[in-house]
């Protein structure tokens, strides 16, 4: 298995990852009340534009493994602040050492491989060689299935030091009234 970095995804391998990606993510469609899947559209926005990374694993045989993106450049990312990011950490922020991971899609096949923590560790080493910080939106779909545990134990294996801090949470409410007997 290895991992490759290719700036724009087209053609057959472009059809692959939308696949992939679509396949990791399609229970996300109905659990999670804010959207985080990104329609066709954004995905091929993301996938032709030079400014975002794409962490391509591929198996022996060819097949993709699995898809991740990574950028320093916030504005390329949709549905978070620059912002935010430029107010928390302004020092890092003025000197694009902030990276946000858009996803990490792993295909079904693969996962408990080693994709997951292949990938990690691949962009890690682009964070931890600028002294950088790296920022993902989890839901709580996820949290619930600890990848923010899986996450902290690879870069903690990587890195000791490496402090975890959730930034942000979200909470979605309702207020519905009984059906009438």
């Amino acid at each position: 298995m290895h991992v490759d970095v290719e700036k724009v995804l087209t053609g057959t391998r472009r059809e692959e990852a939308w696949h992939l990606y679509t396949d990791a993510f399609a229970e996300l469609r109905q659990a999670a009340v804010q959207r985080h899947v990104l329609y066709r559209t954004e995905f091929d926005d993301i996938m032709s534009d030079d400014r975002v990374e794409k962490y391509v694993a591929v198996s022996p045989t060819g097949d993709l493994a699995g898809l991740s993106t990574l950028t320093n450049d916030l504005t390329a990312m949709p549905l978070i602040s620059p912002e935010y990011f430029a107010n928390r950490w302004p020092d890092h922020y003025k000197d694009r050492r902030i990276w946000y991971l858009g996803f990490i899609a792993i295909a079904a096949p693969e996962r408990r491989s080693g994709v997951f923590e292949a990938m990690i560790e691949r962009m890690w080493r682009v964070v931890r060689a600028n002294a950088g910080v790296a920022a993902l939106d989890l839901c709580a779909r996820n949290e619930s299935r600890q990848l923010d545990a899986a996450i902290t134990r690879t870069l903690t294996a990587l890195t000791p030091e490496v402090v975890p801090t959730r930034l942000d949470t979200q909470a979605f409410w309702s207020w519905e009234l009984p059906t009438a007997s």
